[in-house]
């Protein structure tokens, strides 16, 4: 029974971290493409 669950408490919330990752990647990336434009402008 643990493992049962255990098992989809895990499966659910990998894929919510790997999102939420992905989400602060395109953040930090969008702002060095702003950064790095500003600079170019400039």
């Amino acid at each position: 029974m643990p493992r049962d669950t255990t098992n989809p408490v895990t499966e659910y919330r990998e894929p919510a971290v790997e999102s939420e990752r992905g989400a602060l990647v395109a953040v930090l990336l969008m702002v060095i493409l702003g950064v790095a434009g500003i600079f170019a402008v400039s």
